[in-house]
């Protein structure tokens, strides 16, 4: 399906271009980097986008602040979310869901592991 817009908030270059890389494999996808939450912010709420991976580790604004500010606007209550993060752990998954994350992914990320994460989110057969 084309024209789907994906928006990466993530601190790290490194990781931001491995996302990118993944994310890529679709067809027609236009993908957006943000290098904060508070990149991320200004970028999700000035222009339309049909997912959003968000870091929850990050200066300036963390994720999980990113997260409830997001769904706290109407007009993206329905934006899918996965987050993507270094914290393992049951109780920082269970906030992020809380808040209202979609996906939770811990890193070390596979590339395919995102790309089926992403297409079920954007509700993509194959």
């Amino acid at each position: 399906m084309a024209g789907q817009r994906i928006l990466i908030v993530e601190d790290s270059p490194t990781m931001r271009q491995l996302l990118v890389f993944a994310l890529k494999r679709m067809k027609g996808v236009d993908i957006v980097e943000a290098q904060d939450g508070m990149d991320g912010l200004r970028k999700v709420t000035s222009d339309h986008f049909d997912l959003a991976f968000v870091d929850i580790n990050m200066p300036v604004m963390d994720g999980l602040k990113l997260i409830s500010l997001i769904r706290g606007e109407q007009n993206l209550a329905d934006m899918p979310i996965c987050v993507i993060t270094t914290e393992g752990a049951k109780e920082d998954r269970e906030r992020a869901i809380g808040l209202g994350a979609n996906e939770y992914l811990t890193k070390p990320i596979q590339a395919n592991k995102v790309l089926a994460v992403a297409k079920a989110l954007l509700k993509i057969d194959g």
